[in-house]
């Protein structure tokens, strides 16, 4: 009986031991999360990931693309942790399907619509605006696709708005996203794109083109939305990668990126 006894004491320690060493051995993994992102983000969220990484130690992995096919996929149960959309139906939808929490659901930024040509154009974008689409040297006219993309839409919306939709809608070339149209100008595929005003602001595009920023009356909106993911396994880095997104640095950011932004906190999540 003693023997027994003492049987079972040393397996009741080693299982603690084991118990223990695998608490810490998963405490001591790296923290990380999983982002879906509208593609207008693409440069700037790329850069807001590496300061919070520096920051807090948790790696923000990124997928980018349009809105509406990164929500199909957060339907699908796709392993995303938080979403930013460029626009807040797409976060609701999700919401009102049970797929996102609706306490989380912040809205980021307002984005601006930009109408892009390469550097050596011989079209005055600059002075010119839309009246440049019924220039004959146009052919193709790159947008990204309506159905699923809110820029999109918000190009669309633009050319109905000076009467011009009619006359080029034949010219238009869809690209799956709003970076997959600015792809179809930079290389050639299209004569002139509307982009987003992040990807015109951003560092890596300083020199390569000429833009004009398309009027706020022109278009609705482009209301951008972050929710997290119901179906997230790390829902607590996710609610702190969201609250780290209101801060004053992220806004500071984000403006320098052509974006408004809302008011926010002073300090950045620790």
């Amino acid at each position: 009986m003693r023997k027994f006894a003492c049987w079972v004491a040393t397996l009741f320690v080693l299982t603690s031991a084991w118990v223990v060493a695998v608490d810490r051995a998963v405490d001591e993994e790296p923290k990380s999360i999983t982002v879906a992102a509208a593609a207008d983000l693409s440069a700037a969220l790329k850069e807001i990931a590496e300061n919070y990484e520096k920051q807090t130690g948790v790696k923000v992995k990124l997928s980018f693309g349009a809105s509406g096919a990164l929500t199909q996929q957060i339907r699908n149960h796709a392993p995303f942790d938080v979403f930013f959309s460029a626009d807040m139906d797409y976060p609701r939808q999700l919401i009102s399907h049970g797929d996102a929490e609706s306490r989380s659901l912040y809205r980021y930024a307002i984005g601006k619509l930009a109408l892009w040509t390469p550097v050596d154009s011989p079209l005055d974008v600059e002075h010119k605006g839309m009246n440049i689409l019924s220039d004959p040297s146009v052919k193709k006219i790159a947008i990204a696709n309506p159905q699923h993309a809110p820029y999109g839409r918000a190009a669309v919306a633009a050319m109905k708005h000076v009467d011009l939709y009619e006359q080029v809608s034949d010219r238009l070339v869809l690209g799956e996203s709003i970076s997959q149209a600015a792809q179809f100008v930079e290389s050639g595929n299209a004569q002139v794109g509307f982009v987003a005003m992040s990807f015109a602001a951003s560092p890596a595009m300083q020199g390569k083109g000429k833009y004009w920023e398309i009027p706020a009356e022109a278009y609705p909106p482009l209301e951008q939305g972050v929710v997290v993911i119901k179906h997230s396994r790390h829902k607590r880095e996710a609610l702190a990668f969201v609250e780290y997104i209101k801060t004053k640095p992220v806004a500071d950011l984000l403006r320098r990126y052509g974006f408004t932004v809302p008011e926010q906190k002073e300090t950045a999540q620790k």
